[in-house]
């Protein structure tokens, strides 16, 4: 009977590290999950740089020769990539986040942004070879020479059709996810630990880089009004967590100071063109925001 005694001790004793183990596993992610995610925040800084802000510069840099009009450009497959690793980590980054979000409105949020991202591709790669051509991106479709003196004149009518799909349809398919999804990740990045709240040196590095990706997504992309909507909107769940005593995280920090710090970058850049006629007369609505590449056009193309 005692060695039956003791094997059921042993056996007793043996289950009881698995258990503590098994419950130490399942505790691991949660803590995991408060760290800086430098290696998402870098990727998704990288690539954008890389494969959004880099794109239309490369099929700039590199020959026409190599790169036909007919064909698809160094840019577009740039486009491509960036239609595809942006949505994945995008989907990494709400499996680290505290919000409990339904499947179907992720899916739906990642599935409207790849199609939003695919019109903008298309009509981003015609309206570059258009640029090849001589359209002048700080003029209306009606006012540039080689679209005015078009023949027959309904043809002006599909160059301002895809111009509504380049940039504005695609645009809001494209961001209105994009931004959906980041704040819907920082409303789960609060707090009461304070050691939680620390934003390391590399986060802060990362810092200026995010922040000014920001700025070129908010001016290029026309996208002003959702971009405020959403700081806003950030900035009031902080006032109400600090209500509960909760203070955003070293995630939810960076993320909230990267979109501070693209507030203060708009502000310049418009202060900077705001008495420029030619681009208020492009941009007359109550908004003034130019596109960066506008500017280039109108300010800097003719110097090179």
């Amino acid at each position: 009977m005692l060695p039956t005694r003791k094997r059921r001790g042993g056996a007793s004793q043996r289950t009881q590290p698995n258990s503590t183990s098994c419950g130490f596993k399942e505790n691991v992610p949660q803590k995991k999950r408060h760290h800086f995610h430098f290696d998402l925040w870098f990727s998704l800084t990288l690539q954008n740089w890389i494969l959004d802000f880099g794109r239309p510069i490369v099929m700039i840099i590199l020959p026409l020769e190599w790169f036909p009009l007919n064909k698809p450009s160094a840019g577009d497959y740039f486009h491509m990539a960036y239609n595809i690793i942006t949505p994945f980590l995008m989907l990494k980054l709400i499996e680290r986040g505290h919000s409990a979000l339904p499947r179907s409105a992720v899916y739906l949020c990642i599935i409207t942004f790849v199609m939003g991202a695919s019109i903008h591709l298309v009509g981003d790669s015609i309206n570059h070879r258009l640029i090849l051509s001589g359209y002048q991106l700080h003029l209306s479709v009606r006012e540039n020479p080689i679209i005015k003196d078009l023949k027959p004149a309904s043809l002006i009518d599909s160059f301002e059709l895809l111009y509504y799909y380049d940039e504005q349809l695609g645009h809001l398919m494209w961001y209105i996810p994009f931004f959906g999804i980041l704040f819907i990740y920082f409303t789960g990045c609060f707090t009461e630990a304070e050691e939680k709240k620390k934003v390391p040196v590399s986060g802060w590095l990362l810092l200026g880089p995010s922040a000014l990706y920001y700025w070129y997504l908010v001016t290029e992309g026309q996208i002003t009004e959702l971009f405020f909507l959403t700081f806003l909107a950030m900035t009031a769940v902080v006032i109400h967590q600090q209500r509960k005593g909760l203070s955003p995280d070293s995630n939810g920090l960076f993320l909230f100071c990267s979109f501070t710090v693209t507030v203060l970058l708009v502000a310049l850049w418009v202060s900077y063109l705001w008495n420029d006629p030619v681009l208020r007369n492009k941009y007359p609505g109550l908004v003034y925001v130019p596109e960066p590449w506008s500017f280039y056009t109108l300010h800097m193309k003719n110097n090179h």
